[in-house]
């Protein structure tokens, strides 16, 4: 072997990375606070707006982008023997994720760090991207493996957002997401407080998450009402600002889409 020579899967992946112009991984200190929800929903946006967007599900163990976008049946085809075409969602809009691997939806993937890592590594330099503006990264929820690998091999990051709900055992997990990427010299570029109290429905109060904002220094993306037709919307392989864009949550999260956009525009990273 000779020393000092890149591994040929590091090569491809930097190179497929110098074609995307921005990335942004979606964090939550825990489970159950609408991460994945507000991925699909803002890569859905982001296309909407004519971006053309990949969207990243790196939750190996519990894949719900598919589901949530109505793409559980399709599979992944070949493009050559060295690369994949990533799923199409429509002409702006594209997703890699296990769950079109072929494995069974109820099949359990007793998966080690290893083997998880070499996945997502595999999603980022095999699969055709193509030129995208936006590589939106669906993560697990904490920092463990899947986090650390994308700190890692996807560089530079854009940015994170991390996504909390009002209650205290929620924002006090949020912090850790932050000092995660204060760790790894990613730049945070905002807390988003899901499943706010709204103007019908209220259940977990508000606010939690501005004031996380507010002590950790990181901005505030804003809050999303809590709408049980979000449930059905994404159970239903539908997304919710495309079905109810007048809603109050829809409102919300386009203010959200339109600082994240202003943020990643104006961060001087044009994924270079």
């Amino acid at each position: 072997m000779i020393q000092g020579r890149e591994n040929p899967q590091d090569t491809k992946l930097r190179e497929r990375l110098t074609r995307v112009r921005h990335r942004v991984a979606i964090m939550s200190g825990k489970g159950g606070v609408g991460k994945s929800t507000v991925s699909a929903n803002l890569a859905w946006s982001l296309a909407d707006n004519k971006s053309r967007v990949g969207l990243l599900d790196t939750d190996i163990h519990g894949p719900n982008i598919p589901l949530m976008l109505g793409i559980t049946d399709a599979q992944f085809t070949a493009v050559n023997d060295e690369e994949i075409e990533p799923i199409r969602v429509n002409d702006f809009l594209h997703v890699a994720s296990v769950a079109n691997i072929g494995y069974g939806q109820d099949t359990a993937l007793i998966w080690r760090g290893p083997m998880k890592l070499g996945l997502i590594r595999q999603f980022v330099a095999d699969v055709d991207w193509g030129d995208l503006d936006y590589l939106v990264i669906d993560t697990p929820p904490g920092t463990g493996d899947e986090a650390l690998t994308i700190g890692q091999y996807i560089k530079p990051m854009t940015g994170i957002v991390i996504v909390t709900t009002p209650q205290e055992v929620a924002i006090l997990d949020s912090r850790k997401s932050v000092d995660f990427a204060r760790q790894m010299k990613i730049p945070v570029i905002g807390i988003v407080e899901n499943m706010a109290d709204g103007e019908q429905v209220k259940v977990f109060g508000s606010g939690g998450g501005e004031r996380a904002a507010e002590e950790l220094g990181v901005p505030f993306l804003g809050r999303i009402a809590l709408d049980p037709r979000m449930v059905s919307s994404g159970d239903g392989g539908t997304v919710f600002v495309a079905d109810y864009p007048d809603s109050e949550a829809s409102r919300q999260m386009a203010m959200i889409v339109e600082k994240i956009i202003a943020w990643c525009n104006g961060s001087g990273n044009d994924g270079a």
